[in-house]
């Protein structure tokens, strides 16, 4: 009998023996099959989370960040205890004693489920970050397994803080936050070492179901998470208990609540300025360095003169808009059915897609049209007892466009142009002497549109740009990207490469009128004026624009010449050598016009615009810099009172200094007596050109300081004409209001006169040499170079046989024709007359002005 029994528990024991050697060999084969061809635990000990990339003014501002997975890494001795221990609690209790797995938490979770409990994960630290860095997320044993195992190798690689420092700053906590210090930002607006008790609980009941415990949306769930997550804290010492009830009690004050102001509402709002950035160095230095690369860029912006500009801009868009008196601004209407109470209307205005960066400018509501005035809900003001109204009075500037496109009459009262529900924008109309308020007063985004830059002559620094009305409205950054053609703004290249060819400000041209055959047809370019004057000294060509000078001189110098020119200053990549060009014809943008002035303004040395002084990677080392100039005396430890270090610059010189001084001098007469005559006045010397292409549709202004050069260009973003408007007229104002506080701010000088020549004076409307002691309105001091001997009286035409291939007006033809003129001798031999002014009749007006 015994032997019986023995030999039942023996085959029982073998039987057992066998089962526990079968499954240990089973488990070893699955666990050999699915360690195999693994994904290499190892570069975890090299990784570098996506982390956000953030743009600093000058002064060390944060003004802007971009990201893809908003996340701020934080290295592990940063981040204070109590965060550590709140997301220990929470994720992994005995995460400083297993070795990758927790046997004892996965028993727990098993019994937890076979008692009818929640079915809850039993995955430690080190398997999520496993499944998060190397691993799918989906739900299946093949993925469970292989968690393990990779989980067990992670710990033999990496410390235990080192695998809490990934998962800390890999871990997604909803709100687009990735990672406890981007989390802290998003939901309280604090720091880590900001951060109290309670809240660090609230992070660390995040991970499991971040969507599910949202602060507001689901405040019960995610207090009952907070609160377990403290109990956690509480029963591993983390906190005593006297911690634990005070957190207990605290409310759960959030951003996402309206406790705290977001972070994202200290920051300036996002402008045409650091977008440009972000598409600039996206181009550089790749999309995903730049969302995820953790940059710290240092911006060159002028945070003052950035507004200034966008101030500046706006108000000349606005004065043409609203000159042309039709009224466009109905962003959208709301359902009447929304605007019943004011919190209703508040609710679905602020849900409007609408512009909301223009600087006093307001959305508002109609909730009530009357006979004469309209009542309004306005966005961010609060109601007062006889409401807020938009006056009859203030609609008289506009006519409503109808449906066909035709235009209503002109508004009397509000209802000609407003019905219940329509969004508007709207301004406070203050009084100018004591800035109180008289009433508000309606407002449009304009359909005109345009540019403004302003940068450091010597280093490229950009100081400002705008690139439209409102970037809100439209992110299309016409600075830069807008390809437009710059008309008569691109004369000044035309005459730098006349004058480094030999020719003087003295010169004589023939303004007379030209006919071309471009195997098209013909085309016969013309002065805005639609007059010729005669001879005339280059100085007077462009202090008046005059086209037909251009054309002329850019046909005797060889537009091969012109080309190069424009080529090397940079504003074009190719310039077609067509005498069109000359004039402006072909596109470029302001970003590259006023890149190029600036060598101009600093003596003719090559200067690269840029956005950004210098950019630093996630280690703080330094991958770009912009200024390469050497400081020669900044080793020395002082210097004699009255002198400053010296700095050398390595710039290639794209022009002789003499002749971007007489370009210099030439345009500073363009701002005295030319095309922007009275529009610019700053209180120091100031250079410039003009620009305004035929019907208008495109207009400019170009000008420059001794430090600092700026652009503006106006026009719409489909060209069509504008009428009245011009270069002089439109952008020249929006320039100087911009440069009158660019001035105070940074200063300005007289132009550096270049050694190497000598002023001559001469008569400004005949060229003819004068005494040094000569005086009067005539008379100009002109810069020559020593040791060549100006020539005075010759004058020359282009190569055009003027009188063969265009008849001109006999004497008393014309209105204004004056019947004595100028006998000269063309460049083929023949001889012809040409009147001290003529009028061109009906000819066609061509080319651009």
């Amino acid at each position: 009998m015994l032997r019986i029994i023995a030999s039942f528990f023996g085959a029982i024991f073998s039987w057992i023996t066998i089962g526990i050697v079968m499954a240990a060999l089973t488990i070893g084969a699955v666990f050999y099959m699915y360690g195999r061809d693994l994904p290499n635990h190892e570069q975890l000990a090299l990784y570098a989370p996506p982390t956000i990339s953030r743009i600093y003014s000058g002064e060390g501002r944060l003004i802007d960040e971009f990201a893809k997975e908003r996340r701020l890494f934080t290295p592990i001795e940063d981040i204070p205890d109590i965060v550590k221990q709140a997301f220990i609690s929470a994720e992994d209790k005995n995460f400083y004693q297993h070795r990758g797995y927790d046997p004892r938490g996965m028993v727990a979770a098993a019994l937890d489920a076979l008692r009818g409990g929640r079915l809850r994960g039993a995955s430690t630290i080190p398997q999520q970050v496993v499944k998060n860095f190397l691993l799918s997320s989906d739900r299946s044993a093949e993925r469970k397994i292989k968690e393990l195992i990779l989980s067990v190798r992670l710990e033999n690689t990496l410390t235990k803080d080192q695998i809490l420092e990934l998962y800390l700053n890999e871990i997604y906590l909803g709100q687009n936050s990735y990672g406890v210090t981007a989390a802290a930002q998003v939901y309280f607006n604090k720091t880590l070492e900001e951060l109290t008790v309670a809240e660090a609980a609230y992070l660390g009941a995040l991970p499991q179901q971040p969507a599910r415990t949202h602060p507001v949306r689901d405040r019960d769930f995610a207090l009952s998470r907070r609160d377990y997550v403290l109990r956690e804290m509480r029963e591993n010492g983390y906190i005593t208990p006297a911690q634990y009830d005070i957190a207990s009690e605290d409310p759960l004050r959030t951003v996402q609540a309206g406790d705290f102001d977001s972070f994202r509402s200290v920051l300036p709002p996002r402008d045409y300025f650091t977008d440009e950035i972000r598409r600039q160095l996206s181009r550089d230095f790749g999309t995903e360095e730049f969302f995820g690369g953790g940059l710290t860029i240092r911006a060159t912006i002028d945070p003052e003169l950035q507004q200034v500009a966008a101030t500046a801009l706006q108000n000349g868009l606005e004065t043409y808009d609203r000159g042309l008196g039709v009224w466009h601004g109905t962003v959208t209407t709301l359902d009447p059915s929304l605007l019943t109470t004011e919190d209703d209307w508040r609710a679905a205005l602020a849900d409007v897609d609408i512009a909301r960066d223009i600087a006093g400018w307001h959305p508002a509501v109609v909730l009530e049209v009357g006979n004469n005035d309209a009542r309004i809900g306005i966005e961010g003001v609060d109601e007062d007892d006889d409401g807020h109204w938009i006056p009859a009075k203030d609609v008289t500037w506009a006519r409503p466009r109808r449906e066909d496109g035709s235009l209503g009459n002109r508004a009397n009262v509000a209802g000609d142009l407003l019905k219940v529900g329509d969004v508007v924008h709207i301004r406070a109309m203050t009084s100018d002497s004591d800035g109180s308020f008289i009433r508000w007063t309606l407002r449009q985004v304009p359909e005109v549109q345009g540019g403004f830059m302003a940068m450091d002559v010597e280093n490229g620094r950009v100081l400002a740009m705008q690139g439209g009305f409102s970037y809100d409205d439209s992110v299309f950054n016409r600075a830069t990207q807008a390809t437009r053609q710059p008309g008569s703004s691109f004369k000044p290249f035309v005459y730098a490469s006349a004058l480094d060819s030999g020719f003087t400000p003295a010169t004589i041209l023939i303004d007379a009128p030209i006919e071309v055959d471009t195997g098209a047809g013909v085309w016969r370019p013309t002065n805005a004026s639609q007059q010729f004057y005669g001879p005339t000294p280059l100085r007077t060509g462009i202090e008046r624009s005059r086209n037909l000078m251009t054309v002329r001189l850019a046909q005797e110098i060889g537009m091969d010449l012109v080309a190069s020119y424009a080529e090397r200053f940079g504003v074009y990549d190719r310039l077609e050598p067509f005498l069109a060009n000359s004039l402006g014809a072909q596109e470029t943008t302001l970003f590259k016009m006023v890149a190029a002035y600036a060598m101009f303004a600093n003596g003719g040395r090559r200067v690269e615009p840029t956005l950004v002084d210098r950019v630093q990677n996630r280690r703080g080392e330094t991958i770009y810099r912009h200024d390469q100039r050497e400081c020669v005396d900044c080793e020395v430890a002082s210097l004699e009172n009255g002198l400053a270090p010296e700095i050398v610059s390595h710039n290639e010189r794209v022009m002789n200094a003499i002749t971007a001084y007489q370009l210099t001098s030439m345009m500073q007469g363009v701002v005295q007596r030319g095309t922007a005559a009275g529009r610019v006045n700053v209180g120091v010397p100031v250079a410039g050109k003009t620009g305004t292409t035929n019907d208008a549709k495109d207009v400019w202004f170009v000008g420059f300081t001794s430090n600092i050069v700026a652009g503006c260009y106006i026009g719409y973003d489909r060209p069509r004409r504008m009428p009245g408007a011009s270069g002089g007229g439109m952008c020249a104002p929006v320039w100087n209001e911009f440069m009158k506080v660019a001035t105070e701010k940074y200063g300005g000088g007289p132009f550096d006169v270049p050694p190497g020549g000598r002023f001559i004076k001469i008569d400004r409307f005949t060229g003819a040499r004068l005494p040094d002691d000569a005086q009067g309105e005539n008379v100009v001091a002109e810069y020559f170079r020593s040791g060549e001997e100006p020539v005075f009286g010759v004058m020359f035409d282009g190569g055009w046989a003027m009188g063969s291939n265009l008849p001109m007006f006999a004497p008393g033809e014309g209105e204004g024709v004056i019947d004595q003129g100028v006998t000269v001798e063309t460049s083929d031999g023949q001889v012809t007359i040409i009147p001290d002014k003529a009028d061109f009749g009906t000819l066609s007006t061509g080319g651009l002005y």
